[in-house]
């Protein structure tokens, strides 16, 4: 029986009233009988949501207008836990919520317009649907995505009808005029923005400093705030006693050194000393009068907890001490989450992950490999993914990540308890610490953690008047997302040769072209920005060699015509030694007059796609420009050879003599072919008319 069935009749909903996420996984722990019913008027998706970093999430029915509360339950129970229409994918917990508030926008509009007595969505009209897709338009008139999201929703009452009886809609929107919205958002490109460099630069060195100079300190004052907090922990009652015998010790070991008692807001921090004693603070208090002598002969410290850091900027120490009240501006709780931050920054960016994979980092999590001498040379990360992975709870996955990587992940394992097996789970530090039902960081908590971070290190900055801030620029505030790294390397990785292929397997992508619409493709004008620098760069050598005269001076089957075209430029930018030419200008330029001349480390390619060898093992597939990584250089009539590219090869030559003297001798097949290698590259050379320098 469905339960559009007995959903309409109270008395069977009481006789059968189900619970309503008995068709979806439950995260482990969680029991099915503790979870929602469908009478009930709050639903909680949490025991559903798998993912470590997800949080509560609820489906609040009284939000909704009273006449209509039961055919919302019908779709929603029919979306969480009912049998599939054909061809529907099931949507994830999480999605739903987003459904939900569409849901509630058209019901709340429907209210308002039909009369009273009428309660059933199959008495939709096209008239009714067209009315609320021109009100969207006028309540979004900018913003088509939005509208297309709120038109997709209502869809599911025609889509899963089978299961919404009285509720299902009779006709599919869709044929509606307009409904589709011929104008409707590109699909397949990655909206969200890279960050600059200019941002980028900053904000990678300042989290590299937090893992590498100033972790020692932090950890240090970890460290000692878990052994103090250990011992009060344990309720030894040898702790608790003798405490105003304890406490004179102490006051007199700071009296015979002259060291200061630790302070908070001026005065003798309790907290502090409750903590060295390993007793409750009530103890302490009862000897205030001793600790005000005390105080009034070594005076007290600014904050407490560690005052010798090591970690230096500026030549000074970076933070004058670590408190230990969370309130405080360098307290261990508010530093331990920058670190935290800055270890999410660095591995997010330079391995590419998504958010939901860095949540899901455990300890031990990497595995590194070393050369016969002990030293690294490679290190693989291991999570969980998700996204287009058939099994909802995610499935075991690799990443091959850099040392810095994997020096962040040292510092997190560290900067936990032992018994914290998620690297980005609560601190325990401070107030709420490990609060909270997810195990992990929500992707809003690790935003906030993120600018909370760049906000810190612009005070810094500003207090020592450095100029490495981390900012926009004027009039463009700085708002850090966690999508903004993945994005970022994406572009980087898809600038270099070869790095389409490269970013697509280092990012789980199933296809190139995912992968460059990730990057962004040239509708969104990442290809041809990339394009543009690049030939941006190109222009700054052909002006260097045309001030220098190097492209008189070339050898190789295409000089002569490197050298025609690099004079033709040089015309037409009007170039004589003293012009400079600005970057937007020099992009007009080589946009009209492009030599396409690529300069190489072994060759200058000269490029005509007509003579190109490596054009013709690609059948022409290439839109003109050549494929370095398909080059041949000693065969393809499109080279010529700078001072540079000869020493190249003049330095190969010589590798290749050390090789064929090296001892003990090389196998009979490998010493031949590298003499087969050494004839062809002499060859070469000579042909050009360039001699081989004798080793």
């Amino acid at each position: 029986m469905s339960i559009a069935t007995f959903a309409a009749n109270p008395s069977a909903v009481t006789l059968k009233d189900p619970y309503v996420l008995h068709g979806r996984q439950l995260r482990t722990g969680a029991q099915l009988h503790e979870t929602s019913r469908y009478s009930d008027d709050i639903w909680r998706m949490t025991p559903a949501r798998l993912k470590a970093h997800e949080g509560s999430l609820i489906l609040n029915f009284p939000t909704l207008p009273q006449r209509f509360r039961p055919s919302a339950k019908r779709l929603f129970y029919a979306l969480l836990s009912l049998e599939l229409p054909d061809g529907e994918e099931p949507p994830s917990v999480s999605s739903l919520r987003t459904t939900f508030t569409e849901i509630k926008r058209f019901l709340k509009w429907l209210d308002g317009r039909w009369p009273p007595d009428r309660i059933e969505l199959s008495a939709l009209s096209p008239k009714d649907l067209t009315d609320y897709r021109k009100h969207l338009l006028a309540r979004f008139p900018h913003n088509p995505g939005q509208r297309q999201r709120s038109r997709a929703h209502l869809r599911l009452f025609w889509r899963w009808r089978r299961h919404l009886d009285e509720d299902a809609l009779r006709f599919d929107p869709l044929h509606l005029d307009g409904w589709g919205e011929s104008q409707s958002v590109r699909r397949g490109e990655n909206s969200t923005d890279r960050l600059p460099e200019g941002v980028l630069g900053p904000l990678v060195i300042w989290a590299l400093r937090f893992i590498d100079d100033f972790a020692t300190d932090i950890l240090k004052a970890d460290r000692r705030w878990r052994e103090t907090r250990g011992k009060v922990a344990t309720g030894e009652s040898s702790f608790h006693t003798r405490v105003g015998e304890r406490l004179q010790r102490l006051l007199d070991e700071h009296i015979a050194t002259g060291r200061p008692l630790p302070g908070y807001q001026g005065q003798p921090s309790g907290l502090y000393l409750s903590w060295a004693l390993a007793c409750d603070r009530t103890s302490v208090d009862r000897h205030r009068q001793a600790i005000d002598a005390t105080a009034a002969v070594v005076g007290v410290t600014d904050s407490s907890f560690i005052e010798d850091t090591q970690g230096q900027l500026d030549g000074e120490p970076w933070v004058p001490a670590i408190t230990t009240h969370h309130t405080a501006k360098y307290s261990l709780a508010r530093l331990s989450r920058h670190l935290q931050a800055a270890c999410y920054l660095v591995i997010a960016f330079f391995s590419g992950i998504r958010d939901s994979e860095v949540k899901h980092i455990k300890r031990d999590c990497l595995k590194t490999k070393c050369d016969e001498d002990g030293t690294p040379y490679r290190w693989k990360l291991h999570s969980l993914a998700f996204k287009g992975e058939d099994d909802i709870a995610g499935v075991p996955a690799t990443w091959v990540v850099n040392a810095v990587v994997a020096r962040a992940i040292n510092v997190l394992e560290q900067l936990h308890p032992p018994t914290q097996d998620y690297l980005f789970g609560r601190l325990p530090h401070g107030a709420g610490g490990h609060k909270g039902i997810n195990l992990a960081l929500s992707s809003n908590a690790t935003n906030n953690q993120l600018n909370d971070f760049v906000a810190f290190v612009n005070v810094l900055c500003s207090e020592r008047n450095r100029t490495d801030t981390i900012a926009a620029g004027p009039g463009h505030p700085l708002k850090l997302r966690t999508s903004h790294f993945r994005r970022t390397l994406a572009w980087f990785i898809a600038r270099r040769p070869g790095g389409v292929i490269a970013g697509a397997l280092q990012y789980r992508h199933h296809s190139i072209q995912m992968f460059e619409g990730y990057a962004g493709t040239s509708d969104s004008g990442f290809r041809a920005e990339v394009e543009s620098e690049q030939a941006i760069a190109r222009g700054e050598v052909y002006m260097e060699m045309i001030e220098a005269h190097q492209h008189l001076d070339l050898a190789g089957p295409s000089a002569e015509e490197a050298a025609r075209r690099l004079k033709d430029f040089g015309d037409r930018a009007q170039f004589q030694g003293q012009i400079a030419l600005d970057k937007h200008r020099l992009k007009r330029i080589m946009k009209r007059n492009d030599p396409a001349i690529y300069p190489g480390e072994y060759i200058t390619c000269v490029n005509d796609p007509a003579k190109a060898l490596c054009e013709k093992a690609r059948r022409g597939n290439s839109e003109g420009l050549p494929s370095h990584g398909g080059c041949l250089p000693l065969a393809c009539r499109n080279v010529a050879l700078t001072p540079e590219n000869v020493a190249v090869w003049q330095r190969e030559v010589a590798r290749i003599d050390r090789r064929l003297a090296s001892r003990p001798t090389l196998a009979p097949r490998l010493r031949q072919l590298q003499k087969n290698r050494r004839a062809e590259v002499v060859e070469f050379l000579t042909s050009n008319g360039q001699e081989v320098v004798p080793t």
